[in-house]
């Protein structure tokens, strides 16, 4: 982190995440939030991104208008983290290095090969669910005055 390269994650994944939350404002809180959690997830800083993740789903809200039901991007931003996203499992990398591992960073390409396909798996399933009537977010109704009349 002290090195800036999960601001440079970010900055590099900033044109993917616009078309993966097009409801959300480039420019907008939310959106850098989202960028952090998901670069310090990539290098295996899980205590790390977990205040920008609830930033994110609180800078989310901000852009809610039902209080009661999620929009598709947190729904999205929700499964991509549910994918466990990581590149770099520094956690499980420490911890081999710690049982004296012979090599304990051999678990970077399963790690590759199994976020790639968890986090496929979870895009796809949360934006064709989103298209299901069943979980499309309904409209808040809007009060009509009693003056006027529908």
């Amino acid at each position: 982190e002290d090195a800036g390269l999960v601001k440079k994650l970010s900055i590099a994944l900033k044109p993917v995440m616009t078309r993966l939350f097009p409801d959300v404002p480039g420019d907008h809180p939310a959106m850098g939030a989202i960028l952090m959690n998901i670069s310090a997830n990539v290098f295996g800083l899980g205590d790390a991104a977990t205040p920008f993740g609830l930033k994110a789903m609180k800078e989310l809200q901000s852009l809610n208008a039902d209080e009661e039901t999620a929009t598709d991007a947190m729904c999205t931003f929700l499964a991509i983290n549910t994918s466990s996203v990581t590149l770099i499992p520094a956690t499980i990398i420490a911890y081999r290095a710690a049982a004296d591992s012979a090599n304990p960073a051999e678990i970077i390409g399963a790690a590759i090969i199994a976020t790639t396909a968890s986090t496929i798996v979870a895009i796809i399933a949360v934006k064709a669910l989103a298209k299901l009537p069943a979980f499309k977010a309904s409209k808040p109704k809007m009060k009509i005055h009693k003056d006027i009349q529908a």
